[in-house]
């Protein structure tokens, strides 16, 4: 079981070195944001955020509005360290548990999803964040086989596996309608619209 000590342990440790670690592909990034129809004049809310990786990508997209949430606070330290002159807003905490002021138009979970031990519970939780019509997005811009390769190491206490897109599928189907499911070399990402 994951513990969430240990989650915002581990991920306050890395987040010093974390901006270095990241692999940038803007193709895959911008991919991702298209499928989600993340785009101007939405309200968005970037799920595990860490420092922020995607936030010049909603910026260019002139986005009403970003939130970004993670649960280490060196990572929201550092996010906001690097995007202190944009119109993104961040928050420490557990997105299971936080209260919200507003509902979104667009939530993205990207890169992080494996760190959610119950992913029925999230997806439930991400889907009453919606706005009607609202779109929610489980995406990675690595291969399945390759997260979890990323997560066999010391991520492995904070990390489950990551789920064939045909049970996240059956899992969003549940709560919402799905849109997109793509399982390549290049990227994972599962899609579903709030009806």
């Amino acid at each position: 079981m994951i513990e969430t000590q240990e989650v915002i342990e581990f991920f306050n440790s890395i987040a010093p070195s974390w901006d270095a670690r990241q692999i940038i592909d803007e193709v895959i990034f911008n991919r991702i944001l298209d499928n989600a129809q993340v785009g101007k004049g939405k309200h968005c809310l970037d799920v595990a955020c860490g420092t922020g990786v995607l936030v010049p990508y909603y910026i260019e997209r002139k986005v009403a509005s970003l939130t970004g949430v993670d649960i280490a606070p060196e990572m929201i330290r550092i996010a906001r360290k690097n995007h202190e002159m944009t119109l993104a807003s961040f928050i420490i905490g557990d997105v299971e548990r936080i209260s919200f002021d507003r509902l979104f138009d667009c939530v993205v979970v990207f890169n992080s999803f494996p760190h959610f031990p119950e992913p029925e519970r999230l997806i439930s939780r991400l889907t009453h964040l919606l706005n009607p019509g609202g779109i929610l997005t489980v995406a990675h811009s690595l291969s399945r086989e390759r997260i979890d390769q990323c997560h066999s190491g010391p991520a492995s206490k904070v990390s489950i596996k990551l789920l064939p897109v045909e049970e996240l599928e059956t899992i969003f189907s549940r709560h919402l309608q799905t849109t997109t499911v793509i399982s390549t070399a290049q990227m994972y990402q599962v899609i579903g619209k709030k009806v």
